[in-house]
């Protein structure tokens, strides 16, 4: 008996299938907190050179001691990173007459001063975290996925030597902040496969569409959900299996089900370009003329109709197309952003939400068809390695910006570019959509070889499984 026809036996997608994807959804509810706390802890607000107090300004309003102690920029801002370095009070009569020696010019030498309407306090400036210490600032965010990159590997290694259920609840319960996302990290990429059937694994996009909220307090709640059949049966556990098997068909009703214990024993950079993408639009809150606020508001909405739609697609289109399109059209986004002029805010900002859309499509498909590409025997350790190359793609995400410097528009063209490509390679994966997942290394030699495994399979079933 094949594999896939005990799901059928059990009652295929059923209320046992059903609550183990509510609770392994839970530990994931507080993950987008974390991930984006960055846009608001680091956040940089307006800011000048502090201009120490001289008698000459005893009779100057605020504003006009700006005007002669901070060069301006042509759209007439003051500069947030220099200086002159002797007040300049021929401006008080015409402030258009910028100087234009570049010698009485400095960096700030008193520090700077915020403002403190939006934020009252940010790492940024508590520390001083800004012109040419602005990358230490990025670098925060950076450090934070360096922990999750750690996490990813070690606790996916974890969760296929050992279990499921207590490496991801023993992680989701840590306090220590970045700790908390390994354990969810490690739970969200096993949640596709262990207890479903060919046909229901995209059901699992539908279902992660509304884990983006809300606490690690649930996460002792997986130590309830039994381990992978599929993963018992690939380590030689096979009565631990059985009962499991029986376990779930009781719950959907199928008392009458059974199963020998002599079930055949199983043997044994596409992700970083998501997750760059996915995090380089994430963190750019202020570049499309909103308020920091209202665009984080709009990109969380944006992502409960890309889920669903993507829920549509993986099972209409297929996996590999869907991931493919998905990135291209991200990077078409972004990419058009840096053409559209910048007084077109409205029009960029329909953009930007668009391809933080796209981008989450994207990310949603991306560990249903991972965990589908890898064997029972290697999945969730695969999955773990895997996750290690797109929490890279997060870390450097951040310090892109920092490209500004060498041409404004750089940090968009770099997203721009990883998204296609990495869209354009996904075109040579293949299709896993209605296929058998393979258990052990020999089974996907035997697909490449001679196609998808055969085995009996009731009528009215996809062809592919026949």
């Amino acid at each position: 008996m094949k594999f896939e026809d005990l799901f059928l036996e059990i009652g295929g997608f059923g209320r046992f299938q059903i609550l183990v994807l509510f609770i392994l959804c839970l530990p994931r509810i507080n993950l987008p907190m974390h991930f984006l706390l960055h846009n608001f802890l680091a956040a940089t607000p307006s800011h000048h050179c502090a201009i120490p107090p001289q008698e000459a300004f005893e009779n100057l309003t605020t504003e006009e001691v700006l005007l002669i102690s901070i060069p301006r920029d042509p759209d007439g801002t003051f500069r947030s990173c220099e200086m002159f370095s002797q007040p300049q009070f021929q401006l008080l009569l015409n402030s258009s007459l910028q100087p234009e020696n570049s010698s009485i010019i400095q960096h700030c030498q008193h520090g700077w001063v915020y403002d403190h309407s939006q934020f009252t306090s940010t790492i940024a400036t508590q520390w001083d975290l800004v012109c040419e210490q602005r990358g230490l600032n990025q670098a925060t965010a950076t450090f934070f996925f360096i922990g999750v990159t750690i996490g990813a590997v070690i606790f996916g290694y974890l969760s296929d030597r050992f279990d499921l259920p207590g490496c991801s609840s023993r992680a989701s319960v840590s306090q220590t902040p970045g700790w908390t996302e390994l354990g969810a990290t490690c739970s969200s990429g096993r949640c596709p496969c262990p207890w479903q059937g060919t046909l229901a694994r995209a059901r699992y996009v539908g279902w992660k569409t509304w884990s983006t909220n809300g606490s690690p307090v649930f996460s002792p709640c997986t130590s309830w959900v039994p381990e992978s059949a599929r993963w018992l049966i690939a380590n030689g556990q096979v009565k631990q299996a059985h009962r499991n098997l029986l376990r779930c068909a009781r719950m959907n009703g199928r008392k009458d089900f059974t199963v020998s214990t002599e079930v055949r024993n199983w043997r044994s950079g596409h992700m970083f370009g998501v997750a760059f993408s996915y995090y380089g639009m994430s963190m750019n809150l202020t570049g499309f003329g909103l308020n920091m606020y209202l665009s984080q508001f709009v990109f969380g909405i944006i992502e409960i109709p890309a889920k669903m739609i993507m829920y549509v697609l993986v099972n209409r289109i297929g996996r590999r197309q869907s991931q493919a399109w998905s990135l291209i059209l991200t990077g078409l986004c972004i990419g058009a952003n840096v053409i559209i002029p910048k007084p077109f805010t409205s029009l960029r900002s329909v953009v930007a939400v668009m391809g933080k859309g796209f981008s989450e499509s994207a990310f949603t498909n991306v560990f249903l068809y991972t965990s589908e590409l890898y064997p029972t025997i290697l999945r969730q350790n695969g999955m773990g390695y895997t996750s290690f190359v797109a929490r890279l793609g997060g870390s450097l995400a951040p310090l892109v910006f920092l490209l500004d410097e060498v041409w404004r528009s750089l940090p968009e063209v770099t997203y721009c570019g990883v998204a296609v490509c990495c869209g354009s390679v996904a075109f040579l994966l293949p299709e896993t959509l209605n296929v058998c997942l393979p258990e052990g290394i020999e089974d996907i030699e035997k697909t490449q070889v001679k196609g998808p495994p055969q085995g009996s399979a009731p009528e009215g079933m996809p062809p592919l499984l026949k």
